[in-house]
């Protein structure tokens, strides 16, 4: 499958009866490394594409390094992100035999069900599932280890960033403060970092919800940030490997409880998602309070095993989305030479891999092969006003 504009190309290779072979390595820097960004730079490299990712905090500082890791073949049936999480989905189980490291990949159920309220007759019933508390009810399960699965994000992003390197990516610590163009201003010939210039073929903004600030330098359409707060327990072998989806009343109204038991022992829970202030640098995003309290609670409720000792990170991430719930992964609208894969909210840790493949495909030879990228073309949204982000 292919992108609009391509098939003049796609039509030379095939008459020449392969792929195109530059006389110079092509070079492409990546503003970002979260996971998109890293994923895309090894897939280039996997291309023979000379890479620089340019990182201001350090790799996986947002949200690839805070997620929870869940992986789903077929929860997006139906929609334009199908075929984008089956070819992901398929990639996160070959990633394991082609890159060094553990980062506890590993198929898993999953279950849905709800935590009984006060006057529920089920309070005090066992629940399906031993190691939870009398009343949390599991009323059904919604993915099997063919078809769910999780990872360590930030190990995962971590082990990807190295393997990069190990093929010769680059990367260089520094922020990303404007797009460097040819005389005519309508190709991109590089990157400025705080003054200095990284001269590049092509460029590629992946900076999660970060990349709304790339708006005063390109046409680009808006890209918010939705804070999700989440407590990671240090459970070792005590809990299976299921992930659960309960509903939770509360004082505020039903809330989604999200829990993700990992490989290294680790159990990551999260809820109570909610819109604000993106902070200017990575590193000073914090979790609200009260809702790290509430969660907590949350938490406890569902099993004993969930003791305050047994906290090792009470923490929050901005998760990208966009103005329609898709991502943006495509050329940036009247600029050539630049490039975009970003907003892809829950769906992140799950559709790197295959946004990344894709990327570096059509950077590389013009074309992809394995997902159509026209959905998130991200020419189909009208581009934020830049003079809105002067304050910023």
């Amino acid at each position: 499958m292919s992108c609009p504009g391509t098939r003049l190309f796609e039509l030379g290779c095939l008459l020449n009866g392969r792929p195109q072979v530059r006389d110079k390595a092509m070079r492409v820097v990546i503003c970002g490394g979260g996971v998109i960004g890293v994923c895309t730079a090894y897939f280039l490299r996997r291309l023979g594409v000379d890479v620089i990712v340019v990182e201001r905090t350090e790799v996986a500082a947002a949200a690839s390094g805070k997620a929870g890791g869940f992986l789903a073949c077929d929860w997006c049936a139906g929609t334009p992100l199908d075929a984008l999480a089956r070819r992901s989905f398929a990639l996160h189980a070959q990633l394991p035999e082609e890159i060094a490291g553990d980062w506890g990949y590993r198929p898993m159920s999953a279950y849905g069900g709800y935590v009984a309220s006060d006057g529920d007759p089920r309070r005090t019933a066992p629940s399906a599932l031993g190691w939870l508390s009398d009343g949390v009810v599991i009323a059904q399960r919604i993915g099997t280890t063919e078809t769910t699965a999780i990872v360590h994000p930030q190990k995962f992003t971590s082990a990807v960033m190295t393997a990069a390197l190990a093929q010769g990516a680059e990367l260089r610590p520094g922020r990303v403060t404007g797009i460097v163009r040819d005389p005519h201003g309508t190709r991109a010939k590089g990157v400025e970092v705080e003054g200095s210039i990284i001269e590049a073929d092509a460029v590629v903004i992946a900076m999660g919800p970060w990349s709304l600030l790339a708006a005063q330098w390109m046409s680009l359409p808006a890209v918010y940030g939705q804070r999700s707060p989440s407590i990671v327990y240090d459970l070792g072998s005590n809990v299976p490997a299921d992930a659960l989806f309960l509903e939770c009343e509360t004082d505020g109204g039903a809330v989604s409880i999200e829990v993700f038991p990992r490989a290294d022992g680790s159990t990551h829970i999260t809820a109570l998602s909610d819109i604000a202030p993106l902070p200017l640098d990575p590193a000073a995003v914090t979790p609200d309070r009260d809702a790290i309290a509430r969660l907590q609670a949350m938490s406890e409720r569902l099993s004993p095993l969930f003791r305050p000792d047994k906290i090792i990170a009470q923490q929050a991430c901005f998760r990208p989305v966009t103005e329609d719930g898709l991502p943006l992964i495509g050329p940036v609208p009247q600029s050539d030479g630049l490039y975009v894969a970003t907003g892809h909210n829950v769906w992140g840790i799950l559709n790197a891999p295959a946004t990344a493949e894709a990327m570096a495909q059509l950077i590389a030879e013009g074309g992809t092969r394995q997902v159509d990228l026209a959905p998130f073309d991200p020419a189909r949204l009208v581009p934020l006003d830049p003079s809105l982000l002067q304050a910023r």
